[in-house]
């Protein structure tokens, strides 16, 4: 009986996460290909979250939101000394031009590539609020840094993108492209504009 029960747990349990990743794992993806700038990494660090996720699922799927606490691991995954010590390596490498990369257009490749022009601290503060929806407040949460922080994160990185969006010769002649969040569309705004 005891046994039954056990497995049953075991059962529910899979299930569940599985639901939670089938649910989340390409929109993870893209948020963190958005902060790191490579989609290979992105998928490494994401995938290593999954794995740290159901390893403490009864744990994690009882947080408020388990799909924000995945792409935090997966950030500081992606972040830590080694794995930019291994990406270094790499990218000698590998070729300067980046694949075609099926299911993202071109206004996503276009943002992905004027992100990694601006410091990992604002391209994370604007991924999190402009592409995946958080408040200032819950950015400031996620990252572990003040609110004033994350505003003037978000003020200066979209300072900084502004030339590398915007349409015209001194701007390489990229569209502002949004990012899309649940089927809904959120631009990164241009310098200037404000969403406190």
């Amino acid at each position: 009986m005891a046994g039954e029960r056990d497995e049953s747990r075991n059962e529910s349990r899979e299930q569940s996460f599985d639901g939670f990743y089938a649910a989340t794992f390409r929109q993870t993806v893209g948020q963190v290909y958005a902060m790191t700038g490579s989609l290979a990494e992105a998928e490494d660090c994401v995938q290593e979250a999954y794995a740290r996720a159901w390893q403490r699922w009864p744990r994690v799927s009882g947080y408020a939101d388990p799909q924000a606490w995945v792409r935090t691991v997966a950030y500081r995954i992606s972040v830590s000394s080694w794995r930019k010590a291994v990406n270094r390596l790499t990218a000698h490498r590998r070729s300067r031009e980046d694949p075609e990369l099926p299911g993202l257009g071109p206004d996503h490749l276009a943002l992905v590539a004027a992100l990694r022009r601006i410091s990992s601290e604002q391209r994370q503060a604007i991924v999190l609020h402009h592409l995946v929806g958080l408040s200032v407040e819950e950015v400031a949460e996620q990252t572990g840094a003040p609110t004033g922080t994350v505003k003037a994160r978000l003020a200066r990185g979209r300072r900084a993108l502004a030339p590398h969006l915007s349409e015209g010769p001194e701007g390489g002649g990229l569209a502002e492209p949004s990012g899309v969040r649940g089927g809904k569309s959120h631009g990164v705004r241009a310098a200037g504009e404000e969403r406190f």
